[in-house]
């Protein structure tokens, strides 16, 4: 097929980005971030990027930066070349019948395309995801060093910078009573100044959540995510419907489909959808999933996988078109990067992102910074997650 939006070409690679400081979750210690970035040429010469960017690897998830890498390069893209990308649709329909699952895949090649383009017309990409509705989303900053004092040490340099007020703990690696102890000394440090949150990353089964949730809360905790494993819908429910007035439940695990947030939504399991364009297969399926959440009064809340700027921007923009609901975003990936792989990023004034304007995705990429990291041509070796550091350990 010829035409201005014909896909002409597309590659993909890999970047190992170090993080400023170890990132603590459940399953594991982050210190590198992995993340595949697809670009995407159509005939008219416009050039668009895409990223999916795992948290772990397949420790979170069944896919990991080596299995999107073979994925988009052996499967997605030999089945767009030559189509018109004009047809957003089309063109998910032609990769779900090529492969199927691998979300996070087929998300980093949407993302290129719509941005490819929206560059070509010269609009921003939220004037194709249904039109802006916010110019500007309160932007969270997750507390995961695994130290009191260096925790809170890091909260008071983004208030004083005007940058969070809204504080995610990522906790679960340790015992709840040691958890509880962690969370109620920083939500004592923070006390009238910032809002609390945590995720537990499913490390908790239905008791123990039901045990210690309370605690939290008592602690100054508002919002918990993925207290359970994924599969626990019936824990989830009961928590929602316990707790619910006290704090509000989010899923993210557990919510990745379309299917997912039905499912979620006739169970009454949960408050809030945590909101990841990767995990949801796309930028229009994320806006698919939020139509779910909005249908059924649930709110919605803007997470991440630690992306650089491009995935980042590309989150900023579906995000910016969804409705009122909403409990902020955390895109904070590019900060604990030590370096980004674009000229310039998102702005934040007054504790909130600026949501970008465009074209495209509204970020320029640093084709330098590309060179720099990436991981065939620096010649470096895979960088896996830390699982050696959990409870107890340094």
């Amino acid at each position: 097929m010829t035409g201005r939006f014909s896909i002409e070409r597309i590659e993909a690679r890999i970047l190992d980005i170090p993080t400023i400081r170890p990132h603590k979750l459940s399953f594991g210690t982050i210190n590198h971030q992995s993340p595949v970035i697809v670009q995407l040429w159509l005939a008219d010469g416009a050039t668009g990027f895409g990223e999916a960017a795992t948290i772990g690897g397949p420790s979170w998830n069944e896919e990991s930066p080596e299995s999107i890498l073979h994925a988009v390069n052996a499967y997605l893209a030999p089945v767009l070349l030559g189509q018109d990308g004009g047809g957003f649709g089309a063109a998910l329909a032609r990769m779900d019948a090529a492969c199927k699952g691998n979300a996070f895949a087929k998300s980093a090649v949407e993302m290129a395309l719509i941005d490819a383009v929206a560059r070509s017309l010269n609009l921003p990409a939220w004037q194709l995801l249904g039109g802006k509705r916010h110019q500007s989303l309160p932007l969270a900053w997750t507390l995961a060093s695994g130290d009191v004092g260096r925790d809170l040490e890091e909260a008071q340099l983004r208030l004083e910078q005007r940058r969070h007020r809204i504080f995610k703990m990522k906790i679960g690696a340790r015992t709840p009573e040691q958890d509880v102890a962690h969370v109620a000394q920083i939500a004592r440090g923070l006390a009238g100044r910032a809002t609390l949150t945590v995720d537990v990353n499913q490390a908790w089964d239905g008791p123990t959540a039901r045990r210690y949730l309370p605690q939290l809360i008592d602690a100054g905790v508002s919002l918990i995510e993925q207290p359970v494993a994924k599969w626990n819908v019936e824990a989830l429910k009961t928590l929602s419907a316990t707790l619910g007035d006290r704090a509000s439940i989010m899923a993210d695990e557990t919510v990745c489909t379309l299917q997912d947030a039905m499912a979620l939504t006739r169970a009454q399991a949960s408050h809030v959808f945590s909101l990841k364009v990767a995990k949801h297969g796309g930028l229009l399926r994320t806006r698919q999933v939020a139509a779910v959440a909005e249908a059924a009064d649930i709110g919605w809340y803007g997470g991440t996988m630690l992306e650089t700027s491009i995935g980042s921007a590309a989150s900023a923009h579906v995000f910016s078109t969804l409705g009122p609901q909403h409990h902020g975003c955390e895109l904070f990936g590019p900060q604990l990067l030590v370096d980004d792989i674009v000229t310039e990023r998102m702005p934040i004034r007054d504790f909130e992102l600026q949501l970008p304007d465009g074209p495209g995705f509204g970020v320029e990429v640093d084709r330098a910074q590309l060179e720099r990291f990436d991981r065939a041509r620096a010649g470096l070796t895979p960088v896996h997650i830390d699982f050696g550091q959990r409870a107890g350990t340094p």
